[in-house]
């Protein structure tokens, strides 16, 4: 127990967690805990499936870091076992296991990127192997009688894939009943994961009730959208920025979001206090340029995972590239009539001879093709306001400076 959580009302604490939650299981029992006068244990569990960490991923990650920052001890559980059973969560078929070989190595991985956001000297870090293997066909058969197949079925994924005729292997019900029992060796008092992990947690509550420890509270946290702004951020999808990207390419790609998924961002990504941001939002209501906004959280970002230098310096390589230096300094500003104050996006770019039509625009922005000042346009139906201007581009080669009147 620190003094800095002494001094934390448990209320003070509570708004602090509820920033970017998706669900508090329960609130009234995370109250108490936060009264008690000892650390809890916050537990979150990782399967080393793939070797690279993403901005996705630090969601939770930097909930962790906000328990630590309130005194609390974060558990930073590597699912070595499980991960050789494979997570089914919102899987349609059933998911190949990992070899050794694999978790070690991703594991090894895991543990140097992670320490980029947590104080690698109060994380405990451990291996759910530590006590799975200990379990033995003996113990893991006692402890798959503590839950019944009509339980597993009210998840949603095995659900659906049983009333397809989706097969579902044995070992599959194995999974959430093995991060369950983490709990129960954990004695944890909190444990946290993603949207897509809510039953998983819930058996872990479940099974501490059994064999009579307190109850873990749960944490949910949103998935986070990729760069698409649809999709939640995945390596397949190629949506992902990475927490390993280099300044430009980090600092690039965080340019590239949506003005309207940059509060998302903001919200679940950024370390600054509630009360900043919505000055950010309110700036931009009266009038500021959201890519000025944007530089704030792409600088945050790239200084987090980099440093400050760094993402000054990838700041003003951004600025010169798509405004400066690597565009045409003689282009003649195209005037664009509106009516109503504002004029639809598709509409900018055929009258600026940048497309053939408004369907080819609408597309081209869909695709990615447009940035306005260097921000990835993606909304094609997005209108523009009065008195904005600035450099106009799709793809490399068309280019124009525009101007709404």
């Amino acid at each position: 127990m620190t003094d800095d959580r002494n001094q934390v009302d448990p209320k003070t604490a509570l708004a602090e967690i509820r920033r970017g939650t998706d669900e508090i299981l329960l609130e009234d029992e995370l109250i108490n805990r936060l009264s008690m006068d000892r650390p809890l244990r916050v537990k979150v569990g990782f399967d080393p499936t793939a070797p690279d960490l993403h901005l996705g991923h630090t969601v939770v990650i930097n909930k962790m870091r906000q328990f630590q920052k309130l005194g609390h001890d974060v558990i930073f559980l590597i699912g070595d076992f499980t991960g050789m059973i494979g997570d089914p969560s919102g899987k349609n078929v059933t998911r190949p296991p990992l070899t050794r070989e694999e978790i070690e190595a991703n594991a090894a991985t895991y543990k140097s990127q992670v320490f980029r956001i947590l104080d690698p000297e109060s994380t405990i870090v451990e291996f759910n192997s530590t006590w799975s293997n200990d379990l033995g066909a003996e113990g893991i058969i006692r402890l798959a009688s503590r839950h019944t197949v009509a339980r597993m079925l009210e998840r949603e994924d095995f659900s659906n894939r049983y009333r397809t005729g989706q097969p579902i292997a044995i070992h599959e019900f194995l999974y959430p009943l093995m991060q369950g029992y983490d709990s129960v060796a954990l004695k944890a008092d909190v444990e946290m994961g993603g949207t897509d992990q809510k039953f998983n947690l819930l058996v872990g509550r479940e099974l501490q009730k059994q064999y009579g420890q307190p109850t873990q509270v749960v944490l949910t946290m949103p998935l986070l959208e990729g760069l698409d702004g649809v999709q939640k951020m995945s390596k397949s999808i190629g949506n992902t920025v990475g927490i390993t990207d280099a300044p430009d390419e980090m600092f690039g790609k965080l340019m590239s979001v949506s003005d309207e998924l940059m509060w998302r961002y903001f919200e679940l990504l950024s370390f600054r206090p509630l009360e900043e941001v919505e000055k950010f939002r309110q700036s931009v209501s009266e009038g500021a340029n959201p890519r000025d906004i944007k530089f704030e959280l792409a600088s945050e970002i790239v200084a987090r995972f980099h440093s400050l230098a760094d993402a000054q310096a990838a700041q003003q390589t951004f600025v010169e590239r798509f405004s400066q230096g690597a565009l045409p300094q003689d282009l003649e500003e195209t005037c664009l009539a509106s009516e109503g104050g504002s004029l639809a996006l598709a509409n900018i770019i055929k009258s600026a001879g940048l497309a053939a039509s408004t369907s080819e625009a609408m597309r081209l922005v869909t695709q990615g093709a447009v940035r306005l000042d260097g921000e990835r346009l993606h909304d094609p139906k997005v209108a523009l306001a009065r008195g904005t201007s600035g450099i106009l581009q799709v793809g490399k080669r068309r280019i124009a400076r525009i101007r709404i009147d």
